[in-house]
């Protein structure tokens, strides 16, 4: 083996197995003919999981939506990673920094089920979205729709927009609990206007936890002639599905909550039609103009973290997306079912399974969020986040895999106890 192919697979240690995703596979193996529903309530399975999780003791976490750690094994590859492109310096970052990211983003497109040609590798959602948000050539008049549960930093991007080009933001409702998908559908529809380009989304609502119908919501835009920008910061690594199948035309994501990426790692995708579309954020070289690399200079960057997504995705693929998803979902009816007709509770989250995974969120009459958020913790030891404002009023609520049922009863019976 030559020098520079040494190097090139040294740079790449994330990519093979490790001793945890060898045992991770021989446990899997006694319960793949198990449906995922069922496996989904196996408290011993879920503990074995839970173990490879450093946890940190003086509280029970139920805020992963942030940022939920890495467990064991990818951050020792991460660390690995760290050391390997601190030992070959420059020589890495002029040889086979941009190919090993390349690998890495098209391993990313196939979990995405999107090509490897319409998506790069970002830092956030915050910073894929803005690319789009600032990039598109607004002119005066033009028209983008949204709603007020949509996350503040784009919010504020497009405040940012309003004022230098003229453009006119308009905000609607999402009802927090719908009666059909043609609910939701229909407050975004009566929105548009005939100088409506571009309407952002969010895929899973971050501070309920709400699934929004974003095909249906595609196809409607595009019969109106207008684009759709999906917010997926809590959607992807957490449940399954296919940007392909979504039909949207763009689609940003950070991989620092639910895939339990290093800090400092996220993806944007574009439609390929429609990335002549956007003017990048910083000047790169002559590119051909579909090319989605003219969008994702940023200067040299931690190139590690993009290394340590493949060694986060093998570990979900080695768990399972169904498995994940259908533990998330499970975790949270888990605590929801046995609160939400409780009197004095909210619970800010659709009844119906189909409309939510992990995330929940639930208030007190009487009680504002930050006044129950810091009795959470400071009575009973739990660690959440609090949620006022665009009609939520209450505690986001989102455990991860390692969350065990034992620590969710803990938290209803802290509900319980505060109600």
């Amino acid at each position: 083996m030559d020098k520079r192919n040494f190097l090139k697979k040294a740079s790449l240690l994330g990519l093979s197995t490790s001793p945890f995703i060898d045992s991770l596979e021989k446990l899997l193996s006694s319960v793949e003919s198990l449906n995922p529903n069922r496996l989904a309530s196996d408290e011993d399975f879920w503990g074995k999981i839970r173990a490879s999780y450093r946890l940190k003791p003086d509280y029970i976490n139920l805020e992963n939506g942030y940022y939920c750690f890495l467990p064991q094994d990818t951050l020792e590859h991460y660390i690995e990673h760290v050391r390997e492109v601190n030992y070959q310096g420059s020589y890495y970052m002029r040889t086979v920094q941009w190919e090993n990211k390349k690998k890495i983003a098209a391993k990313l497109a196939q979990m995405a089920g999107c090509s490897d040609d319409e998506l790069i590798i970002t830092r956030n959602t915050t910073e894929s979205l803005d690319t789009v948000i600032g990039g598109i050539h607004w002119n005066k008049g033009d028209e983008a729709v949204m709603a007020n549960t949509d996350y503040g930093a784009m919010r504020n991007m497009f405040k940012l927009v309003e004022k230098r080009y003229g453009i006119k933001t308009m905000s609607i409702d999402v009802p927090l609990h719908p009666n059909s998908d043609e609910d939701i559908v229909s407050a975004y529809e009566k929105a548009i206007t005939d100088k409506t380009r571009l309407l952002m989304v969010c895929h899973i609502i971050n501070v309920t936890g709400q699934i929004l119908p974003i095909r249906k919501i595609c196809d409607m835009a595009h019969s109106k002639g207008v684009d759709v920008m999906v917010d997926g910061a809590h959607a992807f690594g957490h449940f399954d599905f296919s940007i392909n199948d979504l039909n949207c035309d763009y689609y940003g994501t950070s991989l620092h909550k639910w895939l339990s990426v290093p800090l400092g790692a996220g993806f944007l995708y574009v439609k390929k039609e429609n990335i002549p579309k956007v003017w990048p954020m910083f000047a790169e070289d002559p590119r051909e103009p579909d090319d989605i690399s003219i969008l994702n200079h940023t200067g040299t960057h931690p190139c590690h973290t993009d290394l340590a997504i493949a060694d986060a995705i093998d570990y979900h693929n080695t768990i399972g997306s169904e498995r994940k998803e259908a533990r998330l979902r499970y975790l949270q009816n888990y605590w929801t079912d046995r609160v939400r007709e409780l009197e004095h509770i909210i619970v800010n989250t659709p009844k119906e399974r189909q409309r939510s995974c992990g995330i929940a969120n639930v208030g007190i009459k009487g009680m504002k969020p930050a006044e129950m958020a810091k009795t959470l913790m400071d009575e009973h030891r739990i660690f959440t986040v609090a949620i006022d404002g665009a009609g939520v009023h209450g505690c986001r609520i989102s455990p991860n895999v390692y969350t065990i049922t034992n620590e969710l009863d803990v938290f209803v019976d802290a509900l319980k106890d505060m109600a």
